[in-house]
Order: structure tokens, then C-alpha cells, then sequence
């Protein structure tokens, strides 16, 4: 039986509802925790609670310590991870870990929508299909999972699209690259790019701003002045802003501070296309950087590693 390392770091997986209230928090045990003993006819499962936060309480330092806990383990021989996590936040933390780990063994990162003692509570189930995929030789090497709703998500894309439905783990455009059965994980797509970043740090300062009609240069003027060292701009459709945003973005650029722009829309890709003041194709030319098929949340969690790994202003542009 492989050896698998449970790390729970809180969230709704790990809370209880109050059947009086109505109100969900954390509980003074983690009522996930025994689903190393309820599912060890998987594997040989080890639980350790690494934090006992909800997922808005989770920042930065706290994915760097889920990274370096990931590191030791495959030290000490481990053979897959599972990483229970509250999903407000889970995207980024699975993100965060495909960027910064580097190695081969299954990595999966699951939550619930519904606490322990819910009508269908959905933790242990995800937890049950976490295990499933972690186990499974075929999950090596496809980089960080998330698996939810017995489906299996790229860390790379997958989000949160719903504030409540169990199944609001979704990835726009591209799909789910497998599916959860019964015993097994079968598998239909790959994440044909991997890229990885030595990160030591938690430094970096990355804010994310959305645009809207009308929008000015007052927000990215403020962000400048708040000596940020990068900027993630969530555009209008495939990359484009209000005219009176076009002086604050090139005095961002000027002072060497990284701006990049995904769109604020659902699908799709960013592009620079329309020339015109306020038009992606001038942003581009003035230094904007262009994504593909990231989220503004994404893109702000991998413009803050490259910065901490000393990655140059100039070279951040090829990396996107």
C-alpha cells in the first residue's frame, strides 16, 4: 500500500455546523481527521493538522509552509499528498504549489462546500476521491490536482464559480482532465506546460485591481505610490481600459514595476487587438503583459513567485 501524507490546513472540511444557528466554524478537533482510519484500505494514510485556518486566513507564508511540509515529506518517503483546504482561497495555494514544487509524486488539493455534519456533506467524499487520485501511478508527473465533485482539475486553471453548489470547481475553456470513478481515476487531458520556481520568500507585494467603465488613473496611480512591486489588472474583454487609465499603466511601467493583464471575462484568452488610446495593442507596446487563459487571482500569485525568485523585469514578459 503506498504511503500518503494527509495535511490538513482547515477550512469548511474541517468545521461543524451549529444545528441551532445555523452557523458553521471551526471546532476544537478536526472532524476530517478521521478519514485516515475510515479510508485506510487505500493506503498507508498519515494525518497531520499543518493549520487549522479558514481559507481567507490563508496567506502567502502559510502556502510556503504547505510547499516546504510537501518538500520534507517525499524526504521522508512518501509516495502522494493529499492537502485539505477551505476553497475560497484554494485555487491559489494549488497555484501556489504548482509553481514552487518540483517533483513527481501526486499532489492533490480537496476542500468541501458543506461542513462536517451538513446534509450532504461533501468532505468525506472528496477526500475519499483525493486518495483515489493519489494513489494512482497514473496521477505522477501531471503537476498539482485539484479534485472535487469527482473530478479532477489542473491546479493551472481550475476555479471557484459558485458561492454555495458542491460543484463549483470548474475550469472555463479547457475543462477537467479526469474524472473520478468508483476505484480509479481515468484520465483524457494533460497540462502540456509545467514550469517551476525556487521560492524561499514571502516579500513581494502583487496587487490585483479589476477595471470598470469610466475607470480613471486614481487606483493605479495609488497602487504605484504604495511602492508595489507588480501589478495584475483584470481588463475588459481581451485586454483593453477607459482612456484615462493609459498614463497611470505607463507611469507603472516606467518605474520598473511589472503590470500584467488577464480579462475580466469568464472565458477566453487576452490579446492584443485593438488599436486604439485605451486599446490592447497599445498597452502592449508600452511593456503591458498579456496572459493566457489565467484568472486575475492566478496571474497575481504567479507575478509575486517570479518576483521573489529574482526573475528580471525585462525577462517576466516570456514567462506569461
Amino acid at each position: 500500500m503506498k504511503k500518503i501524507l494527509i495535511l490538513n490546513t482547515g477550512g469548511t472540511i474541517s468545521m461543524s455546523e451549529d444545528q441551532k444557528t445555523g452557523k458553521v466554524a471551526p471546532t476544537d478537533s478536526n472532524p476530517i481527521g478521521a478519514g485516515g482510519n475510515i479510508f485506510s484500505y487505500i493506503g498507508d494514510l498519515h494525518v497531520e493538522d499543518l493549520y487549522h485556518l479558514a481559507s481567507p486566513q490563508i496567506t502567502e507564508r502559510e502556502m510556503l509552509g504547505i510547499k516546504n511540509r510537501i518538500e520534507e515529506a517525499v524526504k521522508e518517503g512518501y509516495e502522494g499528498v493529499v492537502v485539505t483546504h477551505g476553497t475560497d482561497t484554494l485555487e491559489e495555494t494549488a497555484y501556489y504549489l504548482e509553481l514552487t514544487l518540483d517533483i513527481n509524486i501526486p499532489v492533490v488539493v480537496t476542500g468541501a462546500m458543506r461542513s462536517s455534519n451538513e446534509i450532504g456533506a461533501d468532505g468525506l467524499a472528496n477526500l475519499r476521491s483525493s486518495l483515489v487520485v493519489a494513489t494512482d501511478d497514473e496521477s505522477r508527473d501531471k503537476g498539482v490536482l485539484v479534485v472535487m465533485n469527482d473530478e479532477v482539475h489542473t491546479a493551472t486553471y481550475v476555479t471557484k464559480t459558485h458561492t454555495t453548489n458542491v460543484a463549483t470547481f470548474q475550469t472555463p475553456t479547457f475543462g477537467p482532465i479526469g474524472l473520478v470513478s468508483k476505484n480509479s481515476v481515468i484520465y483524457f487531458q494533460k497540462l502540456i506546460k509545467e514550469e517551476h520556481y525556487k521560492v524561499n520568500t514571502t516579500e513581494k507585494k502583487v496587487y490585483l485591481l479589476k477595471a470598470y467603465a469610466g475607470m480613471d488613473e486614481k487606483l493605479i496611480n495609488a497602487v504605484c505610490d504604495l511602492g508595489a512591486d507588480g501589478l495584475v489588472i483584470e481588463a475588459l474583454g481581451a485586454g483593453n481600459l477607459p482612456p484615462k487609465t493609459v498614463s497611470a499603466v505607463r507611469n507603472c511601467i516606467e518605474k520598473n514595476i511589472p503590470v500584467v493583464f488577464v480579462s475580466r471575462a469568464f472565458n477566453g484568452v487576452t490579446q492584443d487587438v485593438y488599436d486604439y488610446e485605451g486599446g490592447g495593442k497599445r498597452f502592449q507596446q508600452d511593456g503591458v503583459i498579456f496572459t493566457t487563459g489565467l484568472s486575475g487571482q492566478k496571474a497575481r500569485v504567479k507575478l509575486m513567485i517570479l518576483l521573489e525568485a529574482g526573475i528580471s523585469f525585462e525577462k517576466l514578459g516570456e514567462l506569461f
